[in-house]
Order: structure tokens, then C-alpha cells, then sequence
């Protein structure tokens, strides 16, 4: 009888692990734990040398960098005068933090004490529908264990500890999982919701146009293999559009709200003046990047002509993955496109500095490509490296916490 009651018990217990929606959140909660433990020894290491101060408390690091800026966004809104330094240039201010992160934080916190345990909460559970969505989204193209190691990979990366920490990565993740997931299954109606949702949680969208842009060109080229009727035509163009207002909204708003045209861009150039003080007023697309290869390159004494070829070698390299290698070429187009188009993106409007690790998240379902190998040992390779990145993360920008060289 009672080794009847045992054996049911353990049917049942497998039962559950086969459920993904079960195993993803049993994985995902050891890996919060990992983070947590390291978030507690970066208390402990944290020195007079770092932002945080002498043994910074677990609360102190999690809402620290840009969830303060969240947090005081939600508490005070956006300034209708922008504040200038001394000199008459823009100061950084909350109009470079998009508001659905903050504000929804700010209601759930009501019942729950407080905006700083509703950021975290917000953001532990998208990262934990994010997983779901990158798992039902990565079985289509692999088999259930390469997808179910890509989520691990994924929950247990270098940039794992953002799931728990007051910033809207996470929640950017989730509506990015589900909206390359609506692509790929060809389901476009809960498009038209999440795309403004993408654009008002952290700048992305544009890059989201662009992929929907080469994404209706590839559909077209390829009508032959997969029919494309009208529908879909008028779907893919819609939206395209649609991300593209959503994209410069923002920027409008910020003109209204303001008086100055470019309220916006002005004020994501003032944190450029923290690694440049005499940077450019105005924005142009790409000169971040070139600026920055500049500007890098002669802090490490390469010189300006080897930072740029180390420049064109890194996107040379990058290009020929997406296209020629065989396990990024099984996750599909949609997502090698994807890719594609928010590094373009990043380029574009990106001045880089070690905030580059974060930005490069929308990335995550790449993971995909590390985790299709069939071989155990390269997997847990690469997830001690993950675990490994993970805390040299952690330790860089909350244990250092350098406001020059360890920023999130």
C-alpha cells in the first residue's frame, strides 16, 4: 500500500516536471535564487569606492542606478522645463525613462507598501512569463530539451540579475517574447496592443519596425514557399507603421510637454557627457558608435584606425553568424531577423559603454542557437559560464559600481 502511494506520488511529480509552465518556474526560481546569493555577496564586497557605499544593503542594490530614475519618475512625473547645467546644456532627467514600468509599478505597489517591492515583483514575474513565451516560441523550431537548456541559459545568464532589480528590461522581454512568437505563428490582431506597449516600456520599437520592414520583404521574396495573402500584406504594413509612430511618440510628447523640439533626444545625450563633456548637442544616427570606437580606442591606446577595423570585424562576424551558422539558421528567419535589425538598431543610437551587456538582452532568444547542440557537457559548460558572467556582472556594477567604467 504504501509503496502503491510512493510510486503514484512519483508519477505524479514527473507529471508536473513535464509541465512547462511547472519545470520553467522551478527553474526559474533556483536561478532568482543564485542571483539573490549574489546580490548578498556584492552587499558584503561593497566598498568606500562604490556608489552604494560600505556594505550596501540587499534593497540599496536592487534599487539602485537607473531604478532610482524609475522610481522617481513615478513619484514626481516628467518636468514640464527641462534643467540645464550651468552652462545651458540639458541635465539628465525623466524624460529618458518611458513611463509604463514606473506607472504600473506605482499601482501595484499601492496594496502592496510601495513602489520598490511592486518594481520587483513586476519584474520577477515577467521574467518568468518571458521564459514561458521563449520556450513555447524556440519548440517550434527545437526539441523540447534544447528549449527547455535555452531557457536556463536565458533565466541563468550574465544579465539574470535584471528579473529582480527595479529596471523595465524585463518586462520590455515579455512583450518582445510574445510579439516575435505572434510573428512567427503568423498571428498578427494582439500585435496592434503590444507594439505600443514595447514602445512605451524602453526604446526598442523602432527596431521592431525595421524587423517588420525586412521581415514583409522576406515574406514577399518567399510567397512561392509560403503563400502571403492580402491580409498578412496589409497586417505586416500596418504595423510597420504603427511602430514607427509609436517609435517617434515619445519624442513628440516630450516637445509638448516641454516646449523644445528636442526634449528628448537632448536629454539621452546628457548622460553622453558623463564619458564625453564636450559631446554633440544634436543627435545624428550612428555617430554614437563612431564617436565611442573613438573615444574607446584611445583609452586603450589601439589608436582610431584599429578601433574601427576591430568595429567592422565584430559586425562582419556577427553578420556572417546570422546568416551562414547552422543552429542560428534553425531558429528561423523571423528571429535571425529580429536580431539583425535591433543591432542595426543599437548601432544607430547607441554610444557604447558597459551599459552595452544590458542592451544587448533583446538578444535573448539567440539562446536558442547556444543551446541546440545535443551535448551535455557543452550545455553545463555554458551554463557555468552563464553562472560565471552572472556574478562578474553583479559584482562590476553593484559591488565596484564605478559610475565611469561598472554602469548597468
Amino acid at each position: 500500500m504504501a509503496d502503491g502511494s510512493v510510486t503514484t506520488a512519483r508519477v505524479e511529480v514527473r507529471g508536473l516536471w513535464h509541465r512547462p509552465a511547472v519545470r520553467i518556474a522551478i527553474l526559474y526560481l533556483a536561478a532568482r535564487v543564485i542571483t539573490t546569493l549574489f546580490f548578498f555577496g556584492a552587499s558584503a564586497l561593497s566598498g568606500i569606492g562604490s556608489r552604494f557605499g560600505l556594505h550596501a544593503a540587499f534593497g540599496t542594490l536592487v534599487m539602485g542606478w537607473d531604478a532610482q530614475w524609475y522610481w522617481f519618475t513615478a513619484e514626481n512625473g516628467y518636468p514640464s522645463t527641462l534643467p540645464l547645467t550651468p552652462d545651458g546644456k540639458v541635465q539628465e532627467n525623466q524624460w529618458a525613462f518611458l513611463p509604463l514600468y514606473p506607472y504600473l509599478s506605482k499601482i501595484i505597489g499601492v496594496p502592496l507598501g510601495g513602489w520598490p517591492i511592486a518594481a520587483v515583483l513586476v519584474s520577477l514575474v515577467a521574467g518568468y512569463l518571458a521564459c514561458l513565451v521563449l520556450y513555447r516560441m524556440l519548440t517550434r523550431k527545437l526539441d523540447t530539451t534544447a528549449a527547455t537548456w535555452a531557457v536556463v541559459f536565458f533565466a541563468s545568464g550574465p544579465l539574470a540579475a535584471l528579473f529582480q532589480v527595479g529596471y523595465a528590461e524585463a518586462l520590455f522581454l515579455l512583450w518582445l517574447m510574445l510579439a516575435l512568437w505572434l510573428v512567427m505563428r503568423r498571428r498578427y490582431g494582439w500585435l496592434y496592443l503590444l507594439v505600443p506597449l514595447m514602445g512605451f516600456t524602453r526604446p526598442g520599437i523602432l527596431a521592431f519596425a525595421l524587423f517588420l520592414g525586412l521581415f514583409g520583404i522576406w515574406r514577399w521574396l518567399t510567397r512561392a514557399r509560403e503563400p502571403l495573402p492580402a491580409r498578412e500584406i496589409v497586417h505586416i504594413v500596418a504595423l510597420a507603421a504603427l511602430s514607427t509612430i509609436v517609435g517617434f511618440a515619445w519624442q513628440v510628447i516630450a516637445q509638448i510637454a516641454t516646449g523644445d523640439p528636442g526634449a528628448y533626444l537632448k536629454t539621452e545625450l546628457a548622460w553622453r557627457r558623463n564619458w564625453i563633456p564636450d559631446a554633440a548637442s544634436n543627435f545624428l544616427p550612428f555617430d554614437g558608435f563612431i564617436v565611442g570606437t573613438r573615444f574607446w580606442a584611445g583609452m586603450w591606446g589601439w589608436g582610431a584606425v584599429t578601433g574601427f577595423v576591430v568595429l567592422a570585424l565584430g559586425i562582419i562576424a556577427i553578420a556572417a553568424a546570422l546568416i551562414f551558422e547552422p543552429h542560428v539558421k534553425r531558429l528561423g528567419m523571423e528571429l535571425r531577423l529580429w536580431s539583425a535589425s535591433y543591432l542595426v538598431y543599437l548601432l544607430a543610437v547607441f554610444f557604447p559603454q558597459s551599459s552595452i551587456f544590458r542592451l544587448l538582452l533583446p538578444l535573448s532568444p539567440m539562446w536558442g542557437a547556444v543551446a541546440a547542440p545535443k551535448s551535455t557537457a557543452w550545455r553545463v559548460a555554458v551554463l557555468l559560464a552563464c553562472v560565471a558572467g552572472q556574478w562578474w556582472w553583479i559584482y562590476n556594477m553593484y559591488a565596484l559600481a564605478n559610475t565611469y567604467w561598472q554602469i548597468p
